[in-house]
Formats: structure tokens, C-alpha cells, sequence
């Protein structure tokens, strides 16, 4: 079982790819909040692969069994545990991946560590499938943070190239959301959308795959949360973030083109905005000191291209310790970052509600 300690949630993850379910607990959630089922379901349907022709043909409808920690639908101070049985699964797929780890996943470091038990069908614990079961979780946490006023949404910024209409960093994104969930597909501009879609058919058809980047933005965030050094919020978020399996790298704010500019562009000014605090530009992606400043906290992430593609490649057998080449079967998206869209949202709703709790105390 994978766990998040945070100082007050605490987050566990368990299950396989082709495992017979997979499922999430969550202990010490606020207790008596009303859970609204609809936007539940709808966020699930954001991650899954049904109905998308760029996804996966892993047909997995996602149904949640709820078996613990709700009354009549509310959080009732008693871990909540929920389960998605696993529906379409082939572990034949993966027969010869036994011995041979596919190149750029966790089938030879999983291998190494677990000295040959771990389950290497679909890539068994490390699997995107297990992202459900963050979703379920960050879900849950995404209501709770929105009924406190704050709210996160994401796009894809970035695909091979092509890029997205940026959310504006100081907040003002009405129109963006909106438009981004008008359309099926994850973006701002439908646009830059379809011609998304056609770089990723166009991976497809060669047997191959493309990465990404994903913005994501939580906005009317109050000062003070967070704490420094250790326990910030972009060490948090990030930790959180990284429980998605294919994010190689995280930004906050101006992120590494900070290293292009003089202090006096990066930096930002405070103002006085309707009697309260703000900065004329929002740079820092606010946090400051690891503290949140009431600015929209704004962050990117890179992901990386699915490593299970159709094109032969060079491994080595791990029992003739001899090298190999490489054809994988089974059933893999061309690109997982439209699939990621939810993740980042849901992983950033775990780790901020777990920061606010300390901030606010439900009484």
C-alpha cells in the first residue's frame, strides 16, 4: 500500500494494474461534508479513457463502491475506503515482460527492489491505472476546498510543440474556464486543441508516443497557508504531484525562466487591490518563503511520453542476463497527458487541503 502522511490527511493507495480492484482510504477528512456524487462520477469520467479515441482501448467504466467512512452520504469521522473493480484486464498482454524490463518504466528498478515478487503485468503497482484511485481522493478533496471558496482547474500548456491560451497568473480566468470546459478535449483554445489531436493520431499511426506539459491553477487561496523550510506549499504540492507516474519535472510561478531575468523583472510588487494585499504581477506563483501570499497558486508539469510504445527496442533478459530485443503488446495511450489533466488537480487538491486543515480547524 502507498501512502501520503501528510500533518493531517492521511492518503493510502492500493492495488494493481490487472489486479482484481484497486482502491484509496482517506483518515481524518472534515467530518459531516456532504459529498456530491454527480461531480464525483463527472470528474472520474475526466480521467477515464472511455469514449476518447486518443486513449487507451482498455475499456474500465470506473464504477466507485463506497465501503466505509460515508452516512448517508457525508463524511462521518471514520477513514473512508472506496473501491473501482478492475473490469478489462488482460495480464496475457504482459507475459513476456516478465523477464524484460520495458525501457523507461519501473519494471527494472520495481524488479531490483522487490527481488522479482512484484506484479509486472501492466506495470502492477506503478501503473497510470492506479491514478483512479488518486482521482477518487482528489475529488473528494476538490469539494471540500471549493466549498471554502477555492478553486482548481487545469489544462494541457503544452503538446509536442503546440501550445495552449495561458491561464493568467493574477486570476482573472472566468472566460478561460469556461471555454475549457466547453469543449470534450482539455484546453483553452479548441483550436490548438485539434491540432493536439492530430500530433498525437499522428504518434499513434507510427506506434509511438508524445509527452506534455499541464498547467494548473488554484485560485482565491488565503495568505498564510503553509510553513517554511520543510513543509510548503510548493514542497507538498509537489510531493503530491509526483504520485502521477509519468511527471518528470514541476515549475511554480516564473519557474526556470527566473534564471533569465534581473530581480528587478522578477520581482513583484506589492498594491492594495479592494482593501486587501496583492502583487501587480505574480511571478513567484503565489508562494513566498513557502507560505501562500493570496495570490493564485499557478504551477507546471512536464510529462513525459508513455514509455509502452509499438516500436521494437533494445532491453536485456533478466535471466540470461543477456540483451534482448523489445516488442510490447497489450493496450497503451499514445499520450497520457489529456488523461493526466485530472491527476494534477486531483494530486494538488490532496496536498492543499491537507495544508488548509491546519490552517482552519473544523470544529
Amino acid at each position: 500500500m502507498s501512502s501520503v502522511f501528510g500533518n493531517n490527511l492521511k492518503v493510502s493507495i492500493f492495488g494493481q494494474s490487472h489486479s482484481k480492484a484497486i482502491g484509496v482510504c482517506i483518515d481524518n477528512l472534515p467530518p459531516g461534508f456532504k459529498i456530491d456524487m454527480d461531480k464525483i462520477n463527472a470528474f472520474m469520467k475526466r480521467r477515464s479513457a472511455q469514449n476518447k479515441a486518443y486513449a487507451t482501448k482498455r475499456n474500465e467504466p470506473d464504477e466507485i463502491e463506497f465501503v466505509s467512512g460515508l452516512v448517508n452520504g457525508m463524511t462521518a469521522a471514520a477513514p473512508l475506503c472506496a473501491l473501482i473493480f478492475n473490469k478489462d484486464f488482460k495480464p496475457k498482454d504482459y507475459e513476456n515482460l516478465k523477464n524484460i524490463p520495458r525501457p523507461s518504466h519501473a519494471d527494472y528498478t520495481s524488479y531490483v527492489k522487490y527481488k522479482g515478487f512484484q506484479d509486472p503485468t501492466g506495470g502492477g503497482h506503478f501503473s497510470g491505472r492506479i491514478t483512479a484511485a488518486l482521482c477518487i481522493a482528489g475529488a473528494i478533496c476538490k469539494q471540500i476546498l471549493e466549498s471554502e471558496g477555492m478553486t482548481i482547474n487545469a489544462h494541457i500548456y503544452k503538446l509536442h510543440g503546440i501550445s495552449d491560451q495561458p491561464f493568467d497568473s493574477s486570476g482573472n480566468n472566468k472566460k478561460q474556464i469556461t471555454h475549457l470546459y466547453s469543449n470534450d478535449f482539455p484546453v483553452i483554445d479548441i483550436d490548438k486543441g485539434n491540432l493536439m489531436l492530430d500530433e498525437i493520431k499522428k504518434a499513434s499511426d507510427k506506434s509511438d508516443s508524445i509527452g506534455g506539459i499541464i498547467e494548473c491553477i488554484i485560485e482565491d487561496v488565503p495568505a498564510g497557508i503553509g510553513d517554511p523550510i520543510f513543509d510548503g506549499i510548493e514542497n507538498n504540492i509537489s510531493k503530491a504531484i509526483f504520485s502521477i507516474p509519468a511527471i518528470k519535472g514541476i515549475e511554480f510561478g516564473n519557474g526556470f525562466l527566473c534564471a533569465d531575468l534581473n530581480g528587478s523583472d522578477n520581482n513583484d510588487a506589492f498594491c492594495i487591490k479592494d482593501g486587501k494585499v496583492k502583487t501587480k504581477t505574480n511571478n513567484h506563483g503565489g508562494a513566498l518563503g513557502g507560505i501562500s501570499s493570496s495570490m493564485p497558486i499557478i504551477f507546471r508539469v512536464a510529462v513525459k511520453p508513455t514509455p509502452s510504445i509499438g516500436i521494437e527496442q533494445d532491453s536485456i533478459n533478466l535471466d540470461s542476463m543477456k540483451e534482448e530485443k523489445l516488442n510490447i503488446n497489450g493496450r497503451h495511450d499514445p499520450c497520457i497527458v489529456p488523461r493526466a489533466v485530472p491527476c494534477v488537480e486531483a494530486a494538488a487538491s490532496i496536498a492543499l487541503l491537507d495544508m488548509y486543515m491546519s490552517y482552519k480547524i473544523w470544529r
